[in-house]
């Protein structure tokens, strides 16, 4: 359910809240007991053309297994949000934090990760903006009449400034300061998928299924593979700073998730 079009505040994610988790959680393993969800039970909104947009530039342009992370990142966020914060779940808007999910890593696309020197959460947060901000045509289906095909719309300032800035800051894990309520989502996601932090947040019958939909593809090794080659080729890259200066102790961490090596 979307907030009304006049907060884009809630409706966007933009909420101020701890960057620190322990602070949200207030120290437990999670707020509410967490049930079963499974991929059938949540919509992903694919009917929104901005979002299937986003969906087929992500698959053009990511490796299947950032693909599929991506897709799980979405299910997490949405499981968490639903049953852990569910006063911000009658806000926020689904297409929003789809868009995020699908694009949070776009950085590390091939076409990307060693093409600029700019950190790949930095880049790619400018590569979504810059996407979002612009309308294009969708594709025609037989692939000739032009003429027909439905324009694309933009997204709105509002949303897809809240998609950058929470990809910005999705690596930025710490205890100081303030996050917008969407960028502390997808860092509960991320850091759940790749390092299987806070495990009791999500109920183990939707992180086994959410990986049968969203097979990890031995998803351990090819993130920490390019946190490794972005900081030989950036050394000053943002993911240093979650692991010393050659990366490996994130990289460890990420290839060490035995949360989830059963699905590895």
């Amino acid at each position: 359910m979307s907030s009304p079009i006049n907060d884009p505040v809630a409706e966007h994610g933009w909420t101020a809240v701890p960057l620190d988790p322990e602070a949200i959680f207030k120290c437990k393993p999670y707020l509410y007991e967490p049930a079963p969800i499974l991929v059938k039970d949540i919509d992903f909104p694919s009917g929104d053309p901005i979002v299937a947009r986003a969906q087929q530039y992500a698959k053009q342009h990511l490796q299947q297994q950032t693909y599929n992370h991506s897709m799980r990142v979405f299910y997490w966020a949405t499981a968490l949000l639903q049953q852990q914060f569910p006063s911000h779940a009658k806000t926020l808007s689904p297409s929003t934090l789809a868009l995020t999910a699908l694009l949070h890593d776009i950085g590390t696309a091939p076409a990307f990760l060693t093409t600029t020197r700019l950190s790949f959460e930095f880049h790619g947060a400018i590569t979504a903006l810059n996407f979002l901000l612009s309308s294009s045509r969708s594709p025609s289906s037989d692939g000739e009449d032009h003429s027909r095909e439905a324009v694309v719309p933009a997204a709105s300032q509002a949303q897809a400034e809240a998609v950058c800035e929470a990809i910005i800051r999705h690596q930025d894990l710490g205890t100081k300061g303030t996050i917008t309520f969407l960028g502390q989502l997808i860092q509960l996601a991320t850091v759940y998928d790749n390092l299987g932090a806070r495990p009791y947040a999500v109920h183990e019958a939707t992180r086994a299924d959410v990986n049968r939909a969203f097979p990890r593809g031995g998803w351990e090794g090819c993130f920490a593979r390019t946190i490794r080659d972005e900081i030989a080729a950036k050394p000053w890259a943002h993911s240093t700073h979650l692991g010393g200066p050659d990366g490996e102790l994130f990289a460890n961490a990420v290839e060490g998730n035995l949360l989830m090596k059963a699905y590895e």
